[in-house]
């Protein structure tokens, strides 16, 4: 079965920096997958905040994000990035990676099919 594994989340102050990563289990097949970023807040729903294809060519933000966050990966040891700049209150969620079925929409969580078990990431005084 696959599985991805959420890691790096903390509790940071406004302006901080964090660096997520997704391990997953997929071997040599993990380049040909499309990978994304979700959040959730309490009582909130689940919101994109990036994805990227699987040679990493192509890049997609939520407008909230933009400028502050950066998603990457490394394919040859399957993980996926997620560099958190600036970071604000209102980016406190669990962060949750997921890999993306064929087609459909970047932006969509229903589109994706495998999912971590999230990292928390908190920001306040």
């Amino acid at each position: 079965q696959v599985e991805l594994v959420e890691s790096g989340g903390g509790s940071v102050q406004p302006g901080d920096s964090l660096r997520l990563s997704c391990a997953a289990t997929s071997g040599r097949a993990f380049s040909t997958y499309d990978m994304g970023w979700f959040r959730q807040a309490p009582g909130k729903e689940r919101d994109f905040v990036a994805a990227i294809d699987g040679s990493g060519s192509a890049i997609y933000y939520a407008d909230s994000v933009k400028g502050r966050f950066t998603i990457s990966r490394d394919n040859d040891k399957n993980l996926v990035y997620l560099e958190m700049n600036s970071l604000k209150f209102e980016d406190t969620a669990v962060y949750y990676c997921a890999r993306k079925a064929q087609g459909g929409s970047y932006i969509y969580a229903g589109t994706y099919v495998y999912w971590g078990q999230g990292t928390q990431v908190t920001v306040s005084l």
